[in-house]
């Protein structure tokens, strides 16, 4: 297992610069005086893909050397790596396969086919993604891409930390939701090195706590199925992602669908931006433990914005 470094991050920042976005960093003075903390949302949902994993994707697509890239590259996805990925293969002119739960958001899947990818539909669950994968790269030959447990895709997302403590002057704590560990991974691998004495805290859903509760045993629990309003954030961690989560995440913390859902409502209409709901989850369990947040410096980064306008979860 390679474990990816400062320098892999720092060549990542150069290979991608000209394709991403530098992301803004907003405030909001009603949402400091609501959890009694410095809140500084770091928005990744502005990408051109909308989400996060364009960098990490990038990574990959254009560190390819030409024999490799011919054939292209395929993966598995709920929704923003597949689109993310499809659009760096796009930009690089090369072929795209991904495997996509049938029931990803069809927005989600738009995007996809919009950047050029191909889908192969599969039933959501980790299995069933990972059987399907398998079909599809044996016929197509591409290179595997993972969603999160790749180093080139962990140093890519670990450049998104790096213009966040350059933006902000320095903060007391960085936050990102987790399911397989990609972006919290990335963090820990840019801040361990550039910022060791901030603190790392991934935030999670109630009903998809998979990573919390490896976190506390202190081994990965898979859960093969989880159901959640943040359906980013529904696959496991594995063994790359575990050791930055289990080396340099200070804490997990978790919340209710319902709370999730408020938090969504709330940045939507006090920062004014489109967010999925698994950009929420970290505003959510900042809500839940305010005692915890006060008076700190909180860097959250909003990792996509990819919804679906027309079933919205505060009108269902």
């Amino acid at each position: 297992m390679y474990i990816p470094t400062l320098n892999d991050m720092l060549e990542a920042h150069e290979r991608i610069k000209p394709h991403i976005l530098r992301t803004p960093v907003l405030t909001s003075a009603y949402l400091n005086e609501l959890t009694g903390a410095q809140l500084f949302f770091k928005c990744e949902n502005l990408q051109v893909p909308g989400a996060f994993k364009v960098r990490g994707a990038s990574n990959a697509v254009f560190g390819l050397n030409e024999e490799q890239a011919r054939k292209g590259v395929a993966t598995h996805s709920s929704g923003n790596h597949a689109s993310c990925l499809s659009y760096a293969a796009m930009k690089r002119g090369i072929p795209c396969n991904v495997v996509m739960p049938r029931t990803a958001p069809q927005a989600k899947k738009d995007t996809v086919r919009r950047y050029g990818g191909n889908i192969t539909e599969c039933e959501p669950s980790t299995t069933s993604r990972e059987t399907a994968f398998a079909t599809v790269q044996a016929q197509t030959g591409g290179d595997f891409v993972h969603p999160y447990n790749d180093p080139r895709v962990i140093a890519g997302q670990g450049t998104c930390a790096r213009e966040f403590i350059e933006q902000t002057d320095g903060l007391d704590i960085v936050m990102a939701p987790i399911g397989g560990g990609g972006m919290i991974s990335g963090t820990c691998l840019t801040l361990s090195n550039l910022a060791p004495e901030t603190q790392i805290i991934a935030a999670e859903p109630e009903q998809a706590d998979d990573a919390y509760r490896s976190f506390k045993a202190g081994h990965i629990i898979a859960d093969d199925a989880p159901k959640t309003i943040a359906d980013g954030l529904l696959v496991p961690l594995k063994d790359l992602t575990w050791h930055f989560v289990s080396n340099h995440v200070t804490d997990i913390l978790t919340a209710s669908e319902q709370e999730i859902i408020d938090a969504m409502k709330l940045t939507w209409k006090h920062l004014r931006i489109v967010m999925e709901a698994s950009s929420s989850v970290p505003l959510a369990t900042i809500l839940k433990n305010k005692d915890r947040f006060a008076g700190k410096r909180v860097g959250i980064i909003i990792t996509g914005g990819n919804v679906n306008l027309d079933t919205l979860p505060w009108t269902i």
